[in-house]
């Protein structure tokens, strides 16, 4: 069953997104893979509450400080955004 994007909630847009960019041709750079793991995190989370990872987890402190830099962004305003990270990165990566 194909959804007309019009058609579909703000809701079944980030969850396509969010299923879409696990199908991208290769993988995104690293700046937009924290940009899109931090809109994600926002969008379903909200602001970040969690404890900054140590010196030595520069992954986590990373992800952790992307996510952080989001702090404030209404939910739906992070959904938005999300989805059109995705969009564009499917525009210049392509799906498989």
């Amino acid at each position: 069953m194909k959804f007309d994007k019009k058609e579909m909630s703000l809701d079944e847009k980030f969850n396509k997104a969010a299923e879409d960019v696990k199908n991208l041709k290769t993988k995104p750079t690293n700046d937009d893979l924290l940009e899109i793991y931090a809109l994600f995190k926002q969008a379903t989370v909200g602001d970040n509450s969690t404890d900054k990872p140590g010196m030595l987890d520069l992954k986590g402190k990373a992800k952790w400080e992307a996510w952080n830099g989001k702090k404030g962004l209404a939910q739906a305003s992070a959904k938005e955004q999300y989805i059109a990270k995705v969009d564009q990165l499917i525009q210049s990566i392509g799906l498989q």
